[in-house]
């Protein structure tokens, strides 16, 4: 489904939840791979979890820094 793209940088710093899984929400429309930055001490957590909802790979690059991408595999059954 994903070709291997450059990831879209998110800047989402200094932002509340859930903008930041917002922001994700919209960027990921538009392409198959973003990078956001996000200090929210739970926005790890929360696009995790929309990672998790939506059937895409997450990842912690680090400090405040996440990469979402959708998989390139089969596509997998989303839980309700």
């Amino acid at each position: 489904m994903a070709n291997k793209v450059e990831p879209v940088a998110i800047q989402a710093r200094g932002m509340k939840c859930p903008w930041p899984a917002l922001r994700a929400t919209r960027a990921m429309r538009e392409t198959d791979a973003i990078v956001i930055e996000a200090d929210d001490p739970i926005a790890g957590a929360e696009l995790e979890a929309l990672a998790r909802h939506n059937g895409w790979d997450f990842a912690a690059l680090g400090q405040d820094r996440y990469r979402l991408a959708r998989r390139t595999g089969p596509a997998q059954p989303r839980e309700l």
